[in-house]
């Protein structure tokens, strides 16, 4: 039986990375993300999954963020059995990541019921937190350079340079190399080291999230003279950031910010229980030295700006819906699609003074894409809340490669038999394959959803 490769997810779209590998004598699973967006790629998280969770012998992880580990809760409900590989770091943030996934959703369902404003009679979540539990006897560390074993397959984990404990994976079958970029980083990373050379492959899919774009060099200037702005005037600026690593990036940078006098020195708030356990992690893997820390950022209080204020409780949240003085809040989620930003944006999006600042991808169907295409009303917990806040996009924080950062990478082994441009919107896939095609002379295509290819090259199929 022929190696196939099946595109569950990640395939026209930026969000629900799921790619599934069959052998002949092995089924597995690389990544297994929660679509987001768009209502109908959010339906489809309520799905039946193509095949019985129990059928899978191993599911592998290229990172901690939801749209790459969010559908595991959904499996495990369903019977998954077998190992779940993955670095240590990514275990540990993924854990975090699951758990505060499914708190909101039991929360957001709650709200629901009781505001009425669902139309469904009984909302109900995707998964809920015993689910997440039932993953901890499955969770399998693997470290950077050990080879793992599912089967008679081969798993090897490298480092991507996204989010800490992020990994590039190869699998290696008895017939067949394939290389799963996961989602590659930035040299410019100011606390991880840069995606290494690329492992050699038969066959490669590889991310295309800025597929058609090149980052600015340093988007520090554009954050200081927006916050600057919004500060001076009184202002309050909200900072939707993903819990893992982008808050710890924009902590890193407002310390430098603070420290050279390019900000005024304001407290600033980080509003997540999620952000907050991750920020711990961080500090874990920094005082430890891990293999994917820049040597230079081992240092004690690397995330204090100079008056970090940590909000843990839900009182403790309200309480700075209207502080009353100058400060910048930080918290999840980074597009505003759920968590306590969402508090935040309803109560500040009505104030002139006021700034919301969008420091990453936004992708659509989320508010924060909607903010950032002039949006001036959202809506927010069933009622349309005004938008009289300025709104500022950052370019350059995002920690994916742009379109120069994923050629180089992939030109930094010999050719692949195939490049298959997975997980990014089409028009930033298509742009990457052309590039790749063009540029390097190797075979590319950008990924269908549901398709089913032959990894021998000899066919492909619906």
């Amino acid at each position: 039986m022929a190696d196939t490769l099946t595109f569950l997810g990640g395939a026209g779209t930026v969000t629900g990375s799921k790619f599934l590998l069959r052998t002949g004598s092995t089924t597995m699973l690389v990544d297994a993300g929660l679509f987001q967006g768009l209502k109908q790629l959010r339906l489809r998280n309520w799905a039946a999954f193509p095949l019985p969770p129990p059928e899978l012998d191993g599911v592998v992880l290229t990172h901690a963020h939801l749209d790459h580990c969010g559908y595991l809760p959904a499996l495990a409900r369903d019977g998954l059995a077998c190992p779940v590989l993955a670095t240590p770091s990514t275990l540990e943030l993924a854990t975090l990541v699951l758990r505060d996934s499914a708190a909101l959703q039991e929360e957001d369902a709650a709200y629901a019921r009781r505001g009425g404003w669902s139309k469904h009679a009984s909302p109900q979540p995707l998964y809920d937190r015993g689910d997440v539990a039932r993953l901890d006897p499955l969770l399998t560390p693997t470290e950077f350079g050990e080879t793992a074993h599912i089967g008679p397959t081969e798993v090897t984990l490298t480092p991507a340079g996204h989010i800490l404990g992020s990994a590039v994976v190869r699998v290696t079958t008895p017939t067949t190399r394939v290389v799963v970029s996961g989602d590659l980083g930035r040299p410019s990373h100011p606390l991880l080291v840069a995606p290494g050379r690329r492992p050699d492959a038969d066959v490669v899919l590889v991310e295309s999230t800025y597929g058609n774009r090149r980052h600015a060099t340093d988007p520090a200037e554009q954050l200081a003279d927006a916050l600057g702005r919004c500060l001076r005037r009184g202002g309050v600026a909200v900072i939707p950031a993903f819990a893992v690593d982008r808050t710890e990036v924009l902590l890193l940078t407002l310390r430098r910010l603070m420290a050279d006098g390019r900000v005024p020195q304001v407290p600033v708030f980080v509003d997540s229980p999620m952000a907050l356990a991750a920020l711990q992690v961080y500090r874990d893997a920094v005082a430890r030295g891990d293999a994917d820390v820049r040597p230079h950022r081992r240092m004690n209080r690397a995330f204090d700006p100079g008056d970090l204020r940590e909000v843990h409780d839900a009182d403790e949240s309200r309480a700075i819906n209207d502080p009353g003085f100058p400060c910048i809040i930080v918290s999840a989620s980074g597009m505003a699609t759920g968590g306590r930003v969402v508090h935040h944006l309803k109560h500040r999006l009505p104030d002139p003074s006021a700034m919301v600042l969008l420091v990453g991808f936004q992708a659509a169907g989320t508010r924060g894409r909607s903010l950032l295409e002039g949006a001036r009303h959202l809506r927010m917990h069933g009622r349309m809340v005004p938008v009289r806040a300025e709104v500022v996009g950052v370019d350059g924080f995002s920690v994916h490669a742009d379109s120069d950062g994923l050629l180089a990478w992939l030109a930094s082994a010999p050719a692949p038999r195939m490049v298959h441009v997975v997980h990014g919107e089409p028009s930033a896939s298509q742009a990457l394959a052309d590039r790749i095609t063009a540029e390097l002379g190797w075979s590319a295509a950008v990924a269908e959803d549901g398709k089913v290819v032959d990894l021998g090259g000899a066919s492909a199929h619906r």
